[in-house]
């Protein structure tokens, strides 16, 4: 087959987005010139790639297959140009790492800038994801690192355990669970709750537990970071669940007191995940040595 890296941005993008239309654009391609480089791939391959549908498209098997070796050749291609900008004085590296909420607005704040400080060459795109998307997107190529917590699929992907954490509950000291030493979800779930950002991490995977047990939270207010989530709930806003991390960081602070979670999921076991650590470039490795150490 005899194609260049703008036809394999092209496919991928057109299985990215499902419209040939809106892919062209991405690639500043008119619609014709997209759907002519489309065709001639699926000429030369002998296979149809698409199925083209009255609202769309999407990918034929063959097309999944073509998809999976596109991302790769592109990273590769990615790679080969970062590792070339040394040469030139530029970047000597750069790193995709999709991460859950917990890593993105609690730990990582913590660790990334003496990382980036002593790798001063090194550029890291961050981007909260969900647990299941943060797979998918070390496996495609989109993240070179996942950080994820809990009960994942990993999709065969390589997994590094660096630490453990547990979700708490939190509330104001005047509180009536303050007492407590230890309590089961269900039984927080008639009070007003403080939570975190619809689509982050913790809240999806709160509303999973609650559509389980048939009752929902009792949201009064959501909030973008662990930390504000600790300053409402000390204000008596209502009752929340925080990693402990975070909530023992902001214990004397804010004025809260911490209820140990007796159900299962609220130990969460956290984990790197990577394509393939041997093949990893060294600055990327860097990184998770410097994970690993920080819980050592």
């Amino acid at each position: 087959m005899q194609f260049d890296l703008t036809d394999l941005r092209l496919f991928v993008a057109t299985a990215d987005e499902g419209n040939m239309t809106r892919a062209a654009g991405r690639q500043h391609l008119s619609l014709a010139a997209a759907s002519a480089r489309i065709k001639a791939l699926e000429t030369q391959s002998g296979l149809s790639l698409l199925y083209r549908e009255a609202r769309g498209v999407r990918l034929t098997p063959p097309g999944e297959a073509f998809l999976y070796h596109a991302r790769g050749v592109l990273r590769q291609a990615d790679q080969l140009r970062t590792d070339l900008q040394e040469y030139g004085g530029g970047l000597r590296g750069h790193l995709r790492v999709f991460a859950n909420t917990t890593a993105v607005t609690d730990f990582l704040p913590e660790i990334l800038p003496g990382f980036l400080a002593e790798n001063a060459r090194i550029n890291i795109d961050l981007q909260e994801k969900p647990n299941p998307e943060i797979a998918r997107g070390v496996l495609d190529g989109r993240a070179d690192i996942g950080i994820v917590a809990g009960k994942v699929d990993t999709l065969g992907l390589e997994s590094i355990h660096f630490s453990t954490d547990r979700l708490v509950l939190a509330t104001a000291k005047n509180h009536r669970f303050a007492r407590r030493k230890k309590i089961t979800f269900a039984e927080t779930l008639d009070e007003d709750a403080v939570g975190m950002q619809p689509g982050s991490t913790l809240q999806t995977f709160l509303g999973q537990v609650t559509d389980a047990l048939g009752k929902p939270l009792k949201l009064r207010i959501q909030l973008s970071s662990f930390d504000a989530m600790c300053r409402m709930i000390g204000a008596g806003v209502g009752v929340g669940i925080v990693p402990e991390s975070a909530a023992r960081r902001n214990q004397a602070a804010m004025g809260i007191s911490l209820i140990e979670l007796t159900d299962a999921w609220s130990v969460r076991e956290r984990y790197i995940l990577v394509r393939n650590r041997a093949a990893l470039p060294r600055y990327a490795e860097s990184l998770i040595e410097t994970l690993c150490a920080h819980y050592r």
